[in-house]
């Protein structure tokens, strides 16, 4: 077999990952049969399940297994107040040219000669475009409130600070974690779902002692780092690169961001900022509320420095597709040579853990391999999600289950019924061995705990 991807370098060809996305059933063209929407996608069964598994193994690295960090989950719509407060309305602008002959926008930072890309006109002087998407709240028109769609998750954890401490009793050092959507009217869009105007974010504010806030800005780093390896990213292909002066946002101290070795280049996935204590002081003085917390050694209330973990799930989704994709020469059961494609999750992402494959659709065995699928299903010890497919033939199931990245298929065929065994087969390697239906469990265990 001949790998034709290599391990520090990317996919050069994005359109087989999107042809894959929808062919498979991981990512969807939004309002497809209308013509679809501009950089909006929908999340097909596979994309949902591979989501999910994300959002699954952050919170649980980030929350579950640690006694200071706990969640949250706070509204999309806010008082338009709380934007004012928090600068965005002022500060949350690209520099945007528009085109005098086509009237279409650009990012003036983004463009490489002083005309339209579209058309070559001439080009107007920048203007700063507010990213928010506004809409309006009331039942009469007239009388209705202007909104906002958060453009991030974080001002509803810092206007929420004093709800969670005191009903969590949480001293400093301490974080709140939140997942949930947001919203950005980007102007310039593109590669498939690495930059959209509706996306997924899982973030994290951590409240600690100023003067300890850059201890804690390097170990936050550090941690996202360590989650992006532990999912089964190539350490090779990221990078951690600090923001310049000019570059940070309003409230930013510091900022460093995680990037991936796209096929265009690097690419944020990541932000870490040190957002100082800009939050929590700009909303009391803004809303009249104390946001600060007692401590108990100084005896004195101190307002924390913040340090905030931002990852897009949309690009991390992304990068995972791009990061398992491989390509190989095999050869088939003919004996001829083909090209086996295979997404190379690692076992807890994978949007399917195990598929089930009847050798046929045969009557006789049949009800083993439904007995079979019962048990993974029951099973305390196997979490995720199970496949059970018997249409077509055993070789293009295995190929099928390859393109979604399934790490291990079971196998029934008619000798089962006289051996009380099945097939287990590995996605990897494509090595195949049998094993006892009772020890199947515990094979799969051993199995998915060593596939990476």
């Amino acid at each position: 077999m001949k790998n034709t991807t290599k391990d520090n370098e990317p996919i050069n060809n994005l359109d087989k990952i999107v042809s894959l996305c929808k062919r498979r059933g991981f990512i969807f063209q939004n309002s497809e049969i209308y013509g679809g929407l501009g950089s909006i996608w929908d999340y097909g069964p596979l994309g949902t399940q591979l989501k999910r598994n994300i959002k699954e193994s952050w919170w649980n690295k980030m929350v579950l297994e640690r006694k200071d960090i706990v969640g949250l989950d706070s509204s999309i719509l806010m008082n338009p107040d709380i934007w004012k407060a928090s600068g965005h309305l002022d500060n949350f602008t690209d520099p945007l040219v528009e085109c005098q002959k086509c009237n279409q926008r650009w990012r003036e930072d983004q463009l490489n000669k002083n005309c339209c890309p579209a058309c070559s006109g001439e080009l107007s002087e920048a203007r700063l475009f507010n990213l928010m998407f506004k809409t309006s709240i009331g039942p009469v028109e007239k009388d209705s409130t202007p909104i906002y769609l958060r453009p991030e998750t974080a001002q509803g954890i810092f206007v929420n600070f004093n709800n969670v401490t005191s009903t969590t009793r949480k001293k400093l050092p301490f974080g709140i974690a939140q997942i949930g959507k947001a919203f950005r009217n980007e102007i310039t869009t593109g590669n498939f779902i690495f930059r959209t105007r509706e996306f997924e974010m899982m973030e994290m504010e951590y409240f600690v002692f100023p003067g300890e806030d850059e201890k804690w800005h390097k170990y936050w780093i550090n941690e996202s780092l360590e989650w992006y390896k532990s999912i089964g990213i190539n350490s090779n292909k990221l990078r951690v690169r600090e923001h310049g002066s000019t570059e940070m946002a309003h409230y930013s101290k510091a900022t460093a961001d995680i990037e991936y070795n796209f096929s265009w280049g690097w690419g944020e996935i990541t932000g870490i900022a040190n957002r100082t204590d800009f939050d929590l002081k700009a909303h009391s003085n803004a809303s009249g509320e104390n946001l600060s917390i007692f401590d108990d050694k100084t005896n004195q209330h101190i307002t924390p420095y913040v340090i905030e973990p931002s990852i897009g799930i949309d690009r991390t989704v992304m990068t995972l597709l791009l990061d398992a994709y491989n390509e190989e020469e095999s050869i088939n059961a003919k004996g001829n040579s083909e090209k086996r494609v295979f997404l190379k999750f690692d076992p807890e992402i994978a949007p399917i853990k195990i598929a089930v494959l009847p050798l046929s659709r045969n009557e006789a065995i049949l009800p083993l391999s439904n007995e079979i699928y019962e048990l993974l299903l029951k099973s305390k010890s196997i979490n995720g999600s199970i496949d059970f497919d018997d249409s077509q033939s055993i070789g293009r199931r295995y190929r099928r289950q390859d393109e979604i990245g399934t790490p291990i298929c079971i196998t029934i065929d008619f000798d089962s019924l006289n051996d009380n065994s099945v097939t287990i087969r590995d996605r990897n390697t494509m090595l195949q061995n049998r094993v006892k239906i009772e020890n199947l469990e515990l094979s799969i265990i051993k199995k998915l705990n060593n596939i990476k």
